[in-house]
């Protein structure tokens, strides 16, 4: 019996937040949906976080993803810019664990490379390469939303690998791995941080 599975990928934002559906058929993946959440006409930050969280429960409630990859915020020298990228990656995530599906996070570096083989790469390389694949006839406008597909297309390719990035199956999860850990001293009288080895 051939396993099947649908995975969502999400490129969180203020702006525009993008996603993309792929499933997969054994060892194949195909084309489902991409499209994106655009929240540039809205001012009231608050307001974005409550339509991302109402965007992604809608997304899982109609299509019942298996799995859902995110992408994970780059690190950025503007601070209010990487507050307001992770409250949005965090009502995205709060959506999938309501629904207790598991959830991956990827980093950016991570997605180009397993899309292009450069970490690198730029958006539209990323885009194109996802066109080739999985013979997208146009690409959209705004390429957030060829980012959310690349988070899935990630995923798929990482399925089975052993350390693949953060995971959370449940809320459980989340709070476990992301609890603060009691530090240790070594013997030389530093700090020691044991951290959790990830699944």
């Amino acid at each position: 019996m051939i396993k099947e599975k649908i995975i969502l990928g999400i490129d969180p934002g203020t702006t525009i937040m993008g996603f993309g559906l792929i499933k997969v058929v054994g060892k194949k993946m195909e084309f489902l949906q991409l499209n994106e959440l655009d929240l540039k006409k809205y001012s009231d930050h608050y307001l974005k976080l409550k339509l991302i969280f109402e965007r992604t429960i809608e997304l899982i409630d109609t299509h019942k993803p298996d799995e859902i990859a995110i992408e994970a915020p780059f690190f950025g020298k503007n601070v209010q810019s990487m507050l307001k990228l992770g409250r949005a990656q965090g009502v995205a995530m709060a959506a999938g664990l309501s629904r207790e599906v598991p959830i991956t996070e990827y980093l950016p570096k991570k997605i180009k490379m397993a899309i292009t083989g450069n970490g690198n790469a730029s958006k539209e390389q990323v885009a194109k390469m996802l066109q080739s694949l999985l013979g997208l006839k146009t690409l959209p406008k705004n390429l957030d939303a060829t980012d959310g597909l690349a988070a899935a297309v990630c995923h798929f390719y990482n399925s089975g690998r052993v350390e693949v990035g953060k995971n959370y199956s449940g809320w459980g999860a989340f709070v476990k791995q992301n609890s603060p850990q009691t530090p240790k001293r070594g013997s030389k009288g530093a700090l020691v941080v044991n951290l959790r080895k990830k699944k």
